[in-house]
């Protein structure tokens, strides 16, 4: 297989083996299709050539040999992204049940959700990539699995009983259901919602703890997160306007992961938000809305890196983070080309992109 500059790499190139770092761990994994910010990352860690597959430059393959290299270019899942594959089509297979009236299968979603907890260790909030999922991918089931998962993150961040590790997780993940009883051109609408397009999707979850309440086999804190996790501590949010203490903090813990995952993931009418913009924006507007206690730890924990991440400024440089500081946790330093970016000062720069190498 050619070695090729990066200089000289197309978007759409496949890597006929693994690229390294200096230091010898894995950068980018064989078979990997590579896109821009794949090219961002070699130039990053200043590697000088790759091994390319490209249609073109294997003209003298065989076709025994295409077909073992079609093989090894397949896209290598993480357990952890196998898994969240299978919770989605479980979950997207469960909605649809519940919308033809069937009972909720909640042994079932225990069961999904203890295989995606099983790997865990390998989740990490600002970089875990979604992997492709066949056909389309449905925005309300990738947004509770995601939701479920960073809400079972909380609830360890935040020393709370292991016992309410899986209830929280399963508050994040049915915390939407109420949305299959909500007039489906009102939630893919692209443009701003009127008024009465606005109450009707509010309903969502007021139809979500009715969908939900009673059910033995589940904790009360799951029915009130679909009911509450739109409810603000200043008594500001929906649908009834609680207030502090009255919220249950499943749905306290809810409505942050909530909040991160809408803001940095692609809607209709939106494109997603730097992960590291959405924090500073739950920092600064969680006084009076969100537990502030909930959302400092979840700004602190979700920032705590080590070394090798690389992110992406809004002035298209790309850099290692090298220090973070505990009292600024989203203004990092920022090594560039050796040069040390220090975010805390040049207020102007903020990291628009994070990098997941692997």
């Amino acid at each position: 297989m050619p070695i090729i500059p990066i200089t000289q790499i197309q978007v759409g190139d496949r890597l006929g083996s693994d690229v390294q770092t200096p230091l010898g761990s894995v950068l980018l994994q064989q078979g990997r299709v590579l896109s821009d910010r794949d090219a961002e990352i070699l130039q990053a860690y200043m590697i000088p050539s790759v091994d390319i597959i490209r249609n073109g430059l294997e003209e003298q393959r065989s076709d025994t040999a295409a077909e073992e290299m079609a093989a090894t270019v397949e896209v290598k899942l993480t357990s952890l992204q196998h898994e969240f594959l299978n919770m989605e089509k479980l979950f997207k297979r469960i909605m649809s049940m519940l919308s033809s009236g069937l009972k909720l299968p909640v042994l079932d979603l225990r069961n999904g959700l203890n295989a995606l907890i099983d790997f865990m260790d390998e989740y990490n909030v600002l970089t875990f990539l979604a992997p492709q999922s066949p056909g389309t991918v449905d925005v309300l089931v990738r947004n509770s699995v995601l939701c479920a998962m960073t809400s079972y993150q909380l609830a360890k961040w935040n020393k709370m009983p292991e016992k309410d590790w899986l209830p929280i997780a399963m508050a994040g993940l049915l915390h939407d259901i109420g949305n299959i009883r909500v007039d489906q051109a009102i939630l893919n609408k692209p443009t701003r919602l009127t008024s009465e397009e606005v109450q009707e999707m509010r309903q969502h979850t007021v139809y979500g703890f009715r969908m939900l309440e009673g059910s033995t086999s589940m904790n009360q804190g799951v029915w009130l997160t679909a009911l509450q996790h739109h409810e603000r501590i200043d008594g500001s949010g929906y649908p009834m306007k609680v207030k502090g203490d009255k919220i249950h903090p499943y749905a306290k813990i809810v409505a942050i992961a909530d909040v991160y995952h809408a803001m940095t993931s692609n809607r209709n009418y939106r494109k997603a938000e730097s992960p590291y913009l959405v924090l500073e924006e739950l920092h600064s507007g969680s006084f009076g809305k969100l537990d502030p206690l909930y959302v400092q730890t979840f700004i602190e924990r979700t920032t705590q890196f080590h070394n090798g991440v690389f992110v992406k400024l809004n002035n298209g440089n790309v850099g290692e983070i090298v220090f973070t500081d505990r009292n600024h946790p989203t203004r990092p330093m920022v090594s560039i080309n050796g040069q040390i970016v220090n975010l805390g000062q040049n207020r102007q720069l903020f990291i628009c992109e994070v990098f997941a190498t692997k």
